[in-house]
């Protein structure tokens, strides 16, 4: 009898992901424990385990389909050795499952036979519908007399047509189509059409909603003196690498806006229809940049993190995040976001906002600059550092006393 393979709960909190990618096709055989497929979730690809070995009997999800907890995503089983003595119709062979499309005829049909494993393998080859295919075996059964009738005979697929409804129309479908209801396709002159991955798709989804249908982004832009900290890291990075943490300069900016965060509660918190909830604790939102998109793992209760704590937090999100060990969990029940988007060498950008957070901090390159300090010419090691946030939940004057704490702390770091 075949074996389920049901999709697992992938966090605590994560019932559901989608399917970007099966590594084994129908017909072929697969090992117990070796991996079947990849499932993402909050943009994080997880890989699905065959639960036995056997051989991939049918594929139940398509690549691309929303999946939820204890689904069942395939089968898998061994197919029965087919009697050469007996007719073709009265073959024994694997089950399949009860598939609904509209057949050949124009009216649905539902398969609930068997296939030998050469009808599997010609239907996994050809991408086939079994129930699409009229079979002449015993029962019904489909036999590969019926698949090669099948493969030789036209096409037609009969759906029904719906009558066309004349009616006035409205203002809003008289006004000028709008970004997001202009449809896209690719152009028709040369080039390379890149799928877009299950990553990528919601990142999309997820910037669109945020930008355009959910939060006023407003932005403000500050200059910092990076010299004391500098001069601090100097001081204390033999020290933090002997306790094996890398002291990084996104560590000191971390441990100055989750104490910034807590007095300036507005900007820890998010928008409600029923008011705006402010958080309790800073879980800090790290985002980390990876060669095909971009996750924000998550520091909970970061405002009770000293700099080596801090330090040793970003150090563990950073690693694993770019190595693909981060979980589902790890990227939710962020409250703000910190972007160093300086690493590539930008000078300032303003980030959007990562829903349903109020604030992103956006931190720039740091370079040399000429300045004047106390009306003298002098050299300084500067960044520039941005904070966009939702204008229902904060207006600019908190926006700017938040980030005057940050420019204050970071300059004045003993």
């Amino acid at each position: 009898m075949p074996t389920e393979v049901i999709m697992p709960q992938l966090g605590d909190s994560v019932s559901e992901g989608t399917v970007s990618r099966w590594l084994k096709h129908e017909g072929e055989r697969v090992e117990e424990f070796d991996p079947l497929l990849e499932v993402s979730g909050d943009k994080i690809d997880t890989e699905i385990p065959a639960p036995v070995s056997g051989v991939v009997l049918k594929i139940l999800i398509p690549v691309g389909q929303l999946v939820t907890a204890g689904a069942c995503l395939a089968l898998i089983g061994e197919p029965e050795v087919e009697n050469t003595a007996a007719a073709p119709e009265a073959q024994t062979q694997p089950a399949t499952t009860p598939q609904q499309t509209i057949a050949r005829n124009g009216h649905t049909a539902e398969y609930t036979g068997y296939v030998s494993p050469v009808v599997a393998r010609m239907v996994a080859e050809h991408h086939l519908d079994l129930s699409q295919i009229t079979g002449t075996g015993r029962d019904g059964r489909i036999t590969k007399k019926d698949v090669e009738a099948y493969l030789a005979a036209p096409q037609i697929i009969v759906a029904p047509v719906k009558p066309i409804e004349h009616q006035p129309l409205s203002k809003t479908e008289l006004a000028p189509a709008s970004v997001s209801r202009v449809p896209t396709k690719a152009p028709e002159n040369g080039g390379e059409l890149v799928p877009l991955t299950a990553m990528r798709r919601t990142i999309a989804e997820h910037m669109v909603r945020s930008k355009l249908q959910t939060a006023p982004h407003a932005t403000t832009v500050f200059e910092f003196d990076m010299s004391a900290v500098i001069a601090h890291r100097k001081a204390n990075k033999e020290t933090f690498a002997k306790q094996g943490v890398n002291l990084t300069l996104t560590a000191y900016i971390a441990v100055a806006a989750a104490s910034g965060l807590q007095q300036a509660r507005y900007l820890n918190a998010q928008w409600t229809d029923e008011g705006i909830f402010l958080h309790n604790t800073v879980n800090l939102g790290l985002a980390v940049a990876l060669d095909e998109g971009l996750i924000v793992p998550v520091i909970p209760n970061a405002g009770d993190l000293n700099l080596l704590g801090m330090a040793r937090a970003v150090n563990d999100v950073a690693t694993r995040g770019r190595a693909g060990q981060v979980k589902s969990d790890e990227l939710r029940g962020g409250t703000f976001t910190i972007t160093n988007h300086g690493v590539s060498g930008s000078l300032f950008a303003t980030p959007i906002i990562n829903q349903p957070q109020s604030g992103i901090l956006g931190v720039g390159v740091v370079e040399k600059r000429v300045k004047v300090i106390d009306d003298m010419i002098a050299i300084r090691p500067c960044c520039y550092v941005t904070l966009t946030f939702d204008h229902r939940v904060a207006d600019g004057a908190t926006a700017d006393h938040f980030m005057q704490y940050l420019k204050d702390s970071i300059e004045n770091w003993e």
